[in-house]
């Protein structure tokens, strides 16, 4: 019997929904993959995850868990270290990997450490002084957004300073930890690196210019170019860039790294490490791009399920 058929007769649970913001994503995502566990004959059942996931888990009779969660409670590492706990496989980053990745100033400086470039920055946290803060932000536009939320839930890009002190009031809201970033005008493209090996890269053109949470999941209002048009040395560089920021974030399985490109410059925005797998979803795009089914792609993230990441 082969790895993948003791893989397909094993319990795995598909952990979707969740605690965090992004919740509708994570039932999307979710519902996908347990529709392309199910069709590759896999012994899955789903788990909407709550406060009392240990009991949800052994009910379930879960023998491995295939991760679906976006945002807090499910791809920072919480989850991660409960199954680590359980002794539960589960696929896509570690606890260390998924705790760095998703708190993006702390992901930052580490591609700083590892001379990966990504836009400057600032970290407030609050009760900080916001005055001290404000004298230093003297170069707009910026970009404010909470440090530990994605799908650009409580993003603002701030032209002067009363728009920078909404935008701190929001993202304080979500977070009380907030990341301000130089505002870079040029081309968005992502690069997913499945098990170590980085997939054809996406231009990303939002309609709106701007490519925030109605553009990432509203069908219709994005335009994706793939493999992107882009010079041959850059390509090379955004995906060795790519499988590098990865392994300085040490993640497993399938990222995603976002990049904006100012002429021949490019700066890294951020790592996530349980990408989308709904229908505007970008991995299943790129994958595809490669010669992938999204079936095929759903058991090559499970392929690589373990403990201690």
């Amino acid at each position: 019997m082969s790895n993948r058929d003791v893989l397909k007769q094993k319990r795995t649970a598909v952990l979707m929904g969740g605690l965090s913001a992004e919740r509708e994503i994570s039932l999307k995502t979710g519902n996908a993959v347990l529709k392309a566990l199910l069709e590759n004959g896999c012994n899955a059942v789903a788990v909407d995850v709550g406060h009392d996931l240990p009991l949800q888990l052994r009910d379930a009779q879960a023998e491995q868990a295939f991760i679906c969660l976006h945002g807090r409670f499910g791809e920072d590492g919480t989850v991660q270290g409960l199954l680590e706990m359980m002794l539960i496989p589960y696929t896509g980053s570690g606890v260390m990997s998924s705790s760095m990745a998703m708190d993006k100033v702390v992901s930052k400086q580490i591609m700083l450490y590892h001379n990966i470039p990504t836009p400057g920055f600032f970290a407030y946290r609050a009760g900080e002084d916001r005055a001290a803060l404000l004298k230093h932000c003297r170069r707009f536009p910026l970009v404010v957004k909470p440090a530990r939320e994605g799908s650009t839930i409580g993003i603002t890009v701030a032209d002067d300073r009363c728009r920078l002190e909404e935008g701190l009031d929001l993202a304080l809201e979500l977070d009380d930890l907030v990341l301000i970033e130089d505002f870079i005008k040029g081309d968005e493209v992502t690069v997913s690196v499945l098990n170590g090996e980085a997939l054809p890269i996406i231009k990303i053109v939002p309609k709106s210019g701007f490519y925030d949470y109605r553009s990432k999941y509203t069908p219709g209002q994005t335009e994706y170019i793939l493999p992107a048009p882009l010079d041959a040395v850059l390509y090379t560089r955004l995906q060795d860039t790519s499988v590098a920021a990865c392994r300085a974030l040490s993640c497993s399985g399938a990222a995603r790294v976002d990049f904006m490109i100012r002429k021949k410059e490019f700066f890294c925005l951020e790592v996530n490490t349980i990408p989308g797998m709904t229908e505007t979803s970008l991995l299943p795009k790129a994958a595809a791009e490669a010669g992938l089914s999204f079936n095929e792609l759903v058991m090559q993230i499970l392929d690589d399920a373990g403990l201690n990441k």
